[in-house]
């Protein structure tokens, strides 16, 4: 089998457990000396443990593989700047980051608290930007490099009970497409993978709340069928390395949406209609066209619910 990887540095974040244990474990068969990062937390955040990546590091050298345990939170630059420095430390050098980790902490947005909403967002959007800056650095400096960064369907499509996660992860989408740019011109390519397999993450919306979304029609389903499809989370591993390989070296600022044996590249935001006037349009002449026009099949994903009478 051909090692894709071979001498090359990566690191995964979150690679413990579910969808970045499946990338840590693939890459190290490919040939890629590994620094597996976990925190260790519960989706909630807390209760840290060395244990996960500690399983995972022994799992790689029982399969003949190198690999080192971080456990550093990518919340903190401090944090991201020790992850780095552990790929240094250890192997000399860095080639690719994947940057999984993540926590859940769902809440429709009336009920949000702040808290939830900061934690979320701290984890997956600046912990993504302060893994990728200080890869970033050394990237630019040896002209090459691969950043695989995690979107997700909460984001790009929308999921109830998920504002925090969602925009973090839409946000994360548009981080990969700017760093896609700032990189390039280096040798440097940033895609992103939005995935959808069976974690604990998941696994953590309870059915009630799954059925309760439903019956107010708002279920993760509405507008859309990919964000069905969700298989076993060693799936989304393959896609991975290929991107972190050089065959994909002119593969840079797309999303893919990884699901079994689904992969979809997702369309960079465009105009899908457009009216035209030559000057501004005034309010009575966009309430008459719009119907017919920008308004035309239309989906609504959360339509009113009229109370019972």
């Amino acid at each position: 089998m051909e090692r894709r990887l071979e001498n090359k540095v990566a690191i995964i974040t979150g690679s413990g457990r579910g969808i970045g244990r499946g990338i840590a474990i693939l890459m190290a068969k490919e040939g890629a000396r590994v620094v597996v990062n976990d925190l260790g937390v519960e989706i909630d955040g807390k209760q840290e443990s060395s244990k996960f990546a500690d399983q995972v590091v022994n799992e790689i050298i029982n399969l003949g593989g190198t690999a080192v345990a971080n456990y550093d939170s990518v919340a903190t630059m401090e944090g991201s700047e020790n992850i780095i420095q552990t790929a240094l430390d250890n192997f000399g050098k860095l080639d690719i980051v994947v940057t999984p980790a993540g926590i859940l902490r769902d809440r429709m947005i009336f009920n949000m608290t702040e808290e939830e909403w900061d934690a979320v967002i701290t984890t997956h959007l600046k912990g993504t930007f302060g893994i990728c800056k200080n890869a970033a650095i050394i990237f630019r400096q040896q002209r090459s490099g691969r950043i695989i960064t995690f979107s997700s369907t909460s984001g790009l499509i929308g999921n109830p009970g998920q504002a925090n996660y969602g925009a973090a992860k839409d946000g994360i989408a548009g981080f990969t497409r700017v760093a896609a740019r700032d990189l390039g011109r280096y040798g440097v390519t940033v895609n992103s993978i939005a995935p959808s397999a069976d974690t604990r993450m998941v696994a953590t919306i309870s059915d009630s709340a799954r059925e309760l979304r439903n019956k107010a029609g708002i279920g993760e389903s509405a507008g859309t069928s990919i964000i069905k499809l969700r298989q076993h989370a060693d799936d989304i591993a393959p896609m991975a390395i290929w991107l972190a390989s050089e065959q994909a070296s002119n593969v840079n600022g797309n999303i893919f949406f990884v699901a079994g044996g689904v992969v979809s590249l997702l369309n960079q935001p465009e105009p899908v209609r457009e009216i035209y006037k030559n000057g501004r349009w005034t309010v009575d002449e966009i309430a008459a066209i719009f119907p017919s026009t920008l308004g035309r099949e239309l989906i609504n994903p959360a339509p009113q619910k009229l109370p019972n009478i």
